[in-house]
Parts: structure tokens; sequence; C-alpha cells
């Protein structure tokens, strides 16, 4: 009998949508060893019953922590044959430690051109892929120098960050001043041209070889920058149709990449002349729920096709996607026309799940939640008119 492959979740009770990672790779016949910093008494019960064994640290920014941990359990079990996170904070952190206990999946060496934005910059140029025009600056007067070229506004943003956190439009010389006043010491800044238009991705997964075994793309009804800022309500949805252009596109920004058996997440800029200009890559799956907007929208379950594509290398499902996903939030505060339990009532049909988003989620995905299965596009877009119809 075969001895089980050795697969170490890093942090599998949060974000905790992504706890199914976990519970597929069970179901699948991992023996599932876990490192957190949460106690183990208040893991969910179906994240006890998955796991092997559960190594708790104090803090798993402590590398020494999390690389003792590593080392307790190539110990007792032998060979670690995946360790993962599916999370952007730790890329950095789970690649040292492939790295130093020779892991297969991104090591140091890899890591620079899916972390750093602007080494993902030189990567869109070199293979002829359009990009918005970006460069990392070190003080006041290469921003400046910059900004002469391409003009106001402007996008400021952590060279290494998650997300639209420390993120700045920058509209004026103003506010350019009021930024270098609150920019954060010993963090390298990646300036960026300002695009007009909407944000689109092109996400998936890929396989062992670097074939593209599933792919799909969202739209966002405001980038999630402007999300923070405004603190509005927002909406974004899996869509049935990818244009042709973004996929030709995001197929070749995969093989510019160079990406293996992980989820990708590219973000690309329609502006209105039609014209698709790549912003970034995240080298995971899209947060927030994102996945399970995938899974409604395709009717499958990636968490358990990752488990699969791991273990023997093969995608179980198509590429069908017979709806629109959308997800529309909800902040607390306004006072909104129609109730949560109107809601309900009017799209029932349509509505596969409403949650109540954990307060770091907030800023960005509204405090409360609900996904809707449609099969146009105007049907979602009627849909989040009423959810976000106010009394005012």
């Amino acid at each position: 009998m075969t001895a089980p492959l050795n697969f170490i979740v890093v942090s599998p009770h949060f974000p905790p949508n992504f706890e199914p990672f976990t519970l597929r790779l069970h179901e699948t016949g991992f023996r599932t060893l876990g490192i957190g910093d949460c106690p183990y008494d208040q893991l969910s019960p179906s994240l006890k019953t998955a796991l092997t064994e559960y190594y708790r640290v104090d803090d798993m920014e402590d590398y020494n922590q999390m690389y003792k941990a590593v080392a307790y359990f190539a110990f007792k079990y032998g060979k670690i044959d995946r360790l993962e996170s599916h999370n952007e904070y730790w890329l950095l952190q789970d690649a040292k430690l492939r790295t130093d206990f020779n892991i297969p999946g991104y090591k140091n060496a890899d890591v620079d051109v899916i972390k750093y934005k602007s080494k993902m910059k030189e990567v869109f140029v070199k293979n002829g892929i359009p990009a918005a025009k970006g460069q990392l600056v070190k003080d006041k007067e290469q921003t400046e120098q910059f900004i002469s070229q391409v003009g106001y506004p402007v996008i400021i943003k952590p060279d290494s960050g998650v997300g639209a956190s420390d993120t700045y439009k920058v509209n004026n010389q103003t506010e350019l001043e009021a930024f270098f006043t609150k920019k954060r010491s010993g963090v390298d800044y990646f300036l960026e041209e300002y695009l007009e238009g909407e944000i689109v991705t092109f996400d998936g997964l890929t396989d062992q070889d670097g074939k593209v075994v599933f792919y799909s793309s969202m739209v966002y009804g405001q980038p999630a920058l402007e999300t923070v800022l405004d603190a509005c309500n927002m909406y974004f949805y899996e869509a049935r149709e990818i244009p042709a252009d973004l996929k030709e596109l995001g197929l070749k920004s995969v093989a510019a990449f160079k990406i293996t058996e992980r989820f990708f997440h590219f973000e690309f800029f329609r502006t209105k002349d039609k014209k698709l200009y790549a912003l970034e890559l995240n080298c995971r799956p899209p947060g927030g729920p994102s996945i399970d907007l995938m899974n409604h929208a395709h009717q499958i379950d990636l968490f358990k096709a990752y488990a699969v594509l791991v273990k023997e290398n093969h995608f179980i499902y198509g590429n069908d996607c017979p709806y629109n996903s959308v997800y529309v939030s909800r902040r607390k505060g306004p006072e909104y026309l129609h109730s949560v339990a109107d809601v309900k009532t009017k799209y029932a049909a349509e509505l596969k799940d409403y949650q109540e988003v954990p307060a770091g989620f907030a800023d960005i995905m509204g405090d409360i939640g609900f996904i809707f299965n449609t099969k146009t596009v105007e049907q979602l877009k009627e849909i989040s008119a009423y959810v976000h119809a106010s009394k005012q």
C-alpha cells in the first residue's frame, strides 16, 4: 500500500472560507499537517477531523518557529511533498520553507517576479504584453520625474503588497506632499499611471506541467481601491463569457510567468477604447468569496479539483460556465430601501449564499454579502441595484 502524501497546510483556519482546501485534501487521501497560530480547541470541528496533526506556533511571523514546525513534521512523517498557504501574505515565507526543506513548488529563487510589482512589470514588457506604465521610486525626486512623464493622477503602492492595502490615488501636488508625510519608512513604493476603465481578471489553475486546466474571469463594479476610499457598496461577478482578447492575453501572461501547479489571478484594465493593459499578477486564488463565485458559476468544486490535481496531475472538470455569479455587498450604517428579508424573498431562486464578513475584510468586502447566480449581466446589475437601493 502506497503511503499518503504529506501536505503541510499553512494557516488552515484563516481565511475561514479556505478551510475546504484542507477538507478536500484529507478526503483525497493526503496526510494533512497544519501549522497555525490559532489554539487547537478554537479550530472548527470539521478542520480538526480533516487534520492528521496540528502544530500551533505563537507567532507565524517568526521564521524559527515555522522552521521548527516543518522540521517536526518531516522527522515524524518523512518527506514533505507539498507546503502551501494559498495566501499572498505568506508567499515569501512559504518559498523559504520549501527551499530549506527541498519541498516541490516555488522557492526563494522563483518568487521575485511573482511578489514584486516592479519585477512583474519587467516580465509583461519583455513578453510584449501591454501594461500600465510604472516605475519603482526611491524618493520624492524620482516620483516627481515619473509624474512629469505621465501626469496626474497616479497610483502609489508598495512594491510588495497585498490587495489595496497602503495604496494611494494621488491627484495633485498637494496630495503627493501629503503622501510623503505618511509613507512608511523602509518600504519601496511602486508608482503607476492611472488608467480609467474597468478592472477585469484572468484567473485559473495550472497543472504540474504549466498547462492551464481551468480559467475564468471576474469583472468589478469598481476597483477595490475606490471601494476602500469611498467606503461604498460594491459588486463584482464571475462572468459567463470571456472576451477572446482577454483569454489570449491571459494565457500569454500565464506562459510568460511559467506558473505551475498554482492558482493565478491576473488583473487587467479595460480602457474606454476597449484596449487591455496588464496591471499585476497575484500567484494565488483571488481573494474574498471569489472561489465561491467560481464554484457557483461553473457548478464545480475547485477545492476538490485542486486536491486531485496535486495528487494525480489532472483536472476533473471541464470549463463550462452556465451562470454569472455575482457578489453584492452592503455596509453597516446606510438605510437601505429593501431589507435583507426582502432581498432573500424577491430573489430566492437566484440567491446562493448570504455571508457576514469578518471585520478584517469588511473595508473591501462590505459587512454583509449576497451571492446570486444569473444567466445575464443585465439581471445581475438589476439585482445589485435592488440590494444597494437607499432610502436617501
